[in-house]
C-alpha cells in the first residue's frame, strides 16, 4: 500500500459506499463547474472533494456503526454469537462442535451445553461472544484469510451504504429539486452549452439511483452478508487448528485486517 494512500478496507468499505451514496450531487456539481477556464475556484473544487472523501469514509463508518444494534435486534442477535448456540442450524452440529471446542480451548474455557444456554442465556452468550473476539483477532492476516477478509469487506460495504441510504435520498430529493429550478429559470451561461438536456441527464441518474437505494440497499442484504462472513470466520478455525495457533497469540500489526467497521 502507498504511504498516504487509503488501506483496501477503509476505500472499499468506507469511501467507495460514500460515493455511490452521493452520486447525483457529485454529478451534478461537475456540470455546473465551469472546467473549460481553470481557475483558483476549480482548484478549491479538486481539493474540497479530495477532502470530502475522507471525510465521507469516516462518516459512512459512524452511519454504519449506528444501524448495526438495530439490525442485530431484528434479526435475532449478531451472527458471530448467535451462529454458536446449538439451538442454531446455519453450522451443522458436528462442525459446531468442533468449533466451539477448539475455540474452548483457546480461551482456556467450558463451553455451555445445551441445557445450560437454555439456563442461563446471557452467560452463554458471553462465552460465544469472546470466541468471536479471539477468532477475529487471529484472523487478521489478509493474505492467509482471503476470501473471509472478502466476506469481511462485503460487510462493511453493505451495512455502511445502508446507514447512508436515508441521507443519499434526501441528497436525490435536493439534487431534483435544483434541477427543477435550473430548468425552470431556463438558467443559461456561456460554459455550458446544451444544458437543459444535461440537467435532465443529471435527474434520470438521480431518478435510477433512488431505485437502486430503495431496491438493492436492504436490511435482507446486510443480514445474508453478515451470516456469511461469520460462518466463514467460524471455518477459518479449519486452517488455525491445522497450523496450531497458540493460545493468546496476537499476529503482528503489519499482518492485521480491519474487522467490519
Amino acid at each position: 500500500m502507498i504511504p498516504g494512500l487509503p488501506d483496501t478496507y477503509t476505500l472499499r468499505a468506507r469511501i467507495i459506499p460514500a460515493l455511490i451514496a452521493a452520486i447525483p450531487v457529485f454529478v451534478l456539481a461537475t456540470l455546473l463547474v465551469p472546467w473549460n477556464r481553470f481557475s483558483l475556484s476549480q482548484a478549491l473544487s479538486s481539493l474540497s472533494v479530495a477532502i470530502l472523501l475522507f471525510a465521507l469514509s469516516d462518516f459512512a463508518r459512524r452511519h454504519g456503526k449506528r444501524i448495526e444494534p438495530k439490525l442485530y435486534a431484528r434479526s435475532g442477535g449478531k451472527p458471530t454469537v448467535t451462529m454458536l448456540r446449538h439451538r442454531d442450524r446455519i453450522l451443522d452440529d458436528i462442525t459446531k462442535l468442533k468449533i466451539v471446542s477448539f475455540l474452548a480451548g483457546k480461551l482456556g474455557e467450558k463451553p455451555p451445553s445445551a441445557d445450560e444456554e437454555l439456563a442461563h442465556p446471557e452467560k452463554a452468550d458471553a462465552f460465544y461472544e469472546r470466541c468471536g473476539t479471539w477468532l477475529r483477532e487471529n484472523t487478521r492476516d489478509q493474505k492467509r484469510f482471503a476470501i473471509l477478509f472478502n466476506d469481511n469487506v462485503t460487510y462493511g460495504y453493505r451495512r455502511n451504504l445502508l446507514g447512508l441510504k436515508s441521507i443519499a435520498l434526501t441528497l436525490n430529493t435536493l439534487v431534483l429539486t435544483t434541477v427543477a429550478i435550473i430548468l425552470w429559470l431556463r438558467w443559461e451561461d456561456g460554459f455550458a452549452e446544451d444544458l437543459n438536456s444535461k440537467m435532465l441527464g443529471v435527474a434520470a441518474i438521480a431518478g435510477l439511483h433512488s431505485v437502486y437505494l430503495l431496491l438493492g440497499v436492504t436490511e435482507a442484504s446486510v443480514a445474508e452478508a453478515s451470516k456469511t462472513y461469520a460462518r466463514q470466520l467460524f471455518l477459518s478455525c479449519i486452517s488455525l487448528g491445522e497450523a496450531g495457533a497458540p493460545n493468546g497469540k496476537q499476529p503482528s500489526r503489519s499482518a492485521r485486517r480491519p474487522t467490519a467497521s
